[in-house]
Formats: structure tokens, sequence, C-alpha cells
């Protein structure tokens, strides 16, 4: 005769079994965890067109280099990241001109910036430096003073193009690096003021269209002084922030041969030189 407990008996242990099974499937199944914020690059290592990619993206067909014209003189730029570059192939390569990372803020120098500086003027190229701002680390001014006093100078040797503000999207924390779109607009000027004050030329702005207007309001009052360097990965140059009607120089992309970092002066080789005599 069967015991009247078996049902029951049974049915514990259906659910006991299925307490297990959940909790079985509950410790296989992989937990969601939130994407990890990516980790902020270390002061210093900030380079030309560092955000162009993450905050404008790379049109299709940037990866190829825009028709060559004869109009306009082909360039790079070059960064610590870079290390030591193979000058005289880029000269093989109808390489003209070339500008090389020297300071950012008030604290770094490039430590490639003597063979970066010297070897392109030594491969025949013309030659120039640019300064990466943090417009949230001192005034305009002193770091004008900070670029010239490590490799941002001029010489009228026909051979040295005008130092370059780099002025682009912070690798380190806020977009516009704290500071409203008037207190942009005076950081850029004291800056700009600072480096014609102290070698007779006006330096070059580089920056992105959209940088540019987030950050500034879309200032126009540096186009008739300040010649425009447009970074953009696509096979045009696009629309240009206010104030400016043509650019000067183009950076099209950050995958070329030998060196990542390709752009264009606007201009031919005669035109390039006017811009290195002043």
């Amino acid at each position: 005769m069967r015991s009247s407990l078996c049902p029951q008996r049974g049915r514990a242990r259906l659910a006991l079994t299925g307490v297990l099974t959940g909790l079985l499937l509950t410790l296989s199944t992989p937990v969601a965890h939130p994407e990890s914020t990516p980790p902020v690059p270390r002061r210093g290592s900030a380079y030309m067109g560092m955000g162009v990619l993450a905050h404008d993206g790379r049109a299709v067909g940037a990866d190829t280099a825009p028709p060559t014209r004869a109009n306009q003189t082909e360039g790079v730029d070059v960064a610590s990241h870079q290390g030591s570059v193979s000058w005289s192939t880029l000269w093989g390569d109808a390489t003209k001109w070339a500008y090389t990372k020297a300071t950012e803020g008030m604290s770094y120098t490039n430590p490639y910036f003597t063979q970066q500086y010297d070897g392109p003027y030594k491969a025949g190229m013309i030659r120039g430096a640019y300064h990466f701002a943090t417009p949230d680390a001192s005034g305009g001014s002193a770091q004008a003073d900070y670029f010239l006093s490590h490799g941002g100078g001029w010489t009228k040797d026909g051979k040295t193009l005008p130092g370059v503000l780099d002025i682009e999207w912070n690798p380190y924390g806020d977009t516009c690096y704290g500071k409203s779109k008037s207190g942009m607009v005076a950081w850029v000027r004291d800056f700009l003021n600072r480096y014609k004050s102290r070698t007779g030329r006006d330096a070059v702005i580089y920056t992105a269209t959209s940088w540019w207007t987030q950050c500034t309001g879309n200032y126009s009052g540096f186009g008739k002084t300040n010649p425009l360097w447009i970074a953009r990965f696509a096979a045009t140059a696009g629309t240009l922030p206010a104030g400016w009607s043509v650019y000067s120089m183009w950076q099209y992309t950050s995958s070329g041969k030998t060196v990542g970092d390709h752009d264009r002066f606007n201009g031919n080789q005669d035109r390039l030189n006017v811009m290195a005599t002043g």
C-alpha cells in the first residue's frame, strides 16, 4: 500500500529541483556591467587632430588622399608618439613642409623635437612648430611665452613657418576647458597677441569647425589676421569657421604613408615660400 505522503514528497522534490535549476541559471548567466569610461590620457600626450576621429569621425573615402592639385602642396604634422621620422622618405614622396609639436600647456616639451624640427629642414622642407593649447592650465599670453621659449619662434630664413596655436577638444576633461564662449575667445586673443608682439608674425590657428562653433560661438574676429588650418578627415575641407573664406592648410587624414597625419597647403611652392618669409 502506497503512503499518502508520496504526492507531497514528489511536489517537494520538484520544487527543490526548480529552485536549484534557477540558481544554476543565475550563476551561469553573465552579469551585465556598464561600459567603462575610456581612460584619461596623460598630460602632454595630446597631438594635433587627436579629437577629430572621436568627435567628427572620418568620412567615407577619407583614407584615400584627395586628388592632387597643382595649386596645393603636401605636408605632414608630427608629435612625440611618432618618434624619429624618416624625413628623406617623406621628401621622396613629394612632402614639402612639416609642423612639429613643440609644447603643450605650461610644462610639456616634445622629447623628439630636435629630430622632428631640424629633420625636415635638413631634408629640404619648410618647417614650423605648434603648441597644443590647454586653456584650463594658464592664460593665453603665458602659454605663448612658453611656446616661444621652447622652439615656437620664427626667423625670416625662408625655411621657417609661423607658429601654430592648436586649439581643439580637451582630451583631459571638459570639451571647452571649462571656459565660456567669450572666455575662450579672450584666451585665444591673448595667445595670438603675445605671439605677434614677440615675433612680428600672426600665428596660424588650427581647429575644427564643430569645436570652434561650440566653444567660441563661431567667433569671426580672427579671420582677417590669422591663417586657418582646418581639421577635417574627408574628401573636402567642408564648411569653415566664421570669418574665414579660405583655409591656408587642411589636415585631411590621420592614416597617410610614413606619417599618418597628412595635410595640404592651399597654394603652390611659391606661395608656401611667401608664407615662410612673411
